[in-house]
């Protein structure tokens, strides 16, 4: 099972990441617009095409919340812990926390899950659910870790409503929930943009991590790691048996728990000038090692749940 997962998912992710990586060197595209693309486009097609397919329980609607409330809450308290222990300056202290409690649920937690789950959508939309949150916990805490200033609650709700997904996540539950019909006209482009998100937004993540120098680990590329990829679906795994999740539920917690860094830390840190180099780096090993660590915890998703 854990060459089937390797070759079956980790490995596709990889050669899709590696093409973006090699075409980025070649052509230098505009990756601002291929963001763009995705973010407005062909993610939120993804999220509203799963949405619209599935039937997610109350009670499994409320264990998913209660998981990433209580979930992000130990990863903040952890990562400030390790800051301090480490006597971090505010910079560096900042890079640490956002890098662990911060996953890349997008352009890598989404096509993870969309293959792992290729079966069964509540895998995948439950997937969906922890973007929406990991995009409110960055433009909320993220921004305030660097700035060192809490940003009003108006700016924020004001970014989150702005996020597509967001709107896509509303449309596709108010589809789903009253049961609208839905042209073939209008339903097989939005299913064949939903079909596209997975290959563009890992050819992106590949042009992204291209233009990244690597660099000699230091303290906080170290620490990071291990709070991001060992720590934290140690963590998930504790939290789900504390609050008796099972079966696919559990699986994609724990699977997610996983993903590295994410990429929006390294955005927002060069939006700043917040030791963006620092953010990049991580950003990059965390990807890296990611394909290590993702394809034990999928492998162990399965033998435990």
């Amino acid at each position: 099972m854990f060459i089937f997962i390797l070759l079956d998912v980790i490995f596709p992710i990889l050669i899709l990441t590696l093409v973006g990586a090699l075409l980025q060197r070649k052509f230098q595209f505009n990756l601002k617009q291929i963001s763009t693309l995705i973010t407005y486009c062909l993610m939120p097609a993804a999220v509203f095409v799963n949405i619209y397919h599935i039937n997610i329980e109350m009670d499994i609607f409320f264990q998913i919340i209660y998981y990433i409330i209580l979930y992000s809450l130990i990863l903040i308290i952890v990562s400030h812990i390790i800051a301090k222990l480490l006597k971090l300056d505010r910079e560096e202290s900042a890079a640490l926390k956002n890098s662990i409690s911060l996953m890349n649920s997008g352009n890598y937690g989404l096509p993870v899950s969309q293959l792992v789950f290729s079966s069964n959508p509540l895998g995948f939309s439950i997937q969906v659910f922890i973007l929406i949150f990991q995009n409110l916990l960055t433009y909320s805490y993220g921004i305030y870790n660097l700035l060192s200033a809490t940003k009003s609650i108006g700016g924020i709700i004001q970014s989150f409503l702005r996020l597509p997904v967001f709107h896509a996540l509303l449309l596709g539950m108010l589809f789903q929930g009253f049961s609208i019909p839905i042209p073939n006209s209008i339903m097989i482009p939005l299913d064949q943009l939903a079909d596209g998100f997975v290959a563009i937004a890992l050819l992106l993540l590949g042009a992204q991590l291209s233009n990244i120098k690597l660099h000699f680990f230091h303290r906080v590329i170290t620490w990071s790691l291990i709070g991001r990829l060992v720590m934290g679906p140690s963590l998930a795994l504790a939290v789900i048996y504390l609050l008796n999740i099972d079966g696919v539920v559990a699986q994609s917690l724990f699977i997610a728990s996983s993903f590295p860094t994410s990429r929006n830390t390294s955005t927002i840190a060069m939006e700043y000038q917040i030791k963006p180099e620092l953010h990049a780096q991580i950003v990059l090993f965390s990807t890296l090692f990611s394909i290590v660590t993702v394809t034990v915890v999928i492998y162990l998703s399965y033998v435990l749940f």
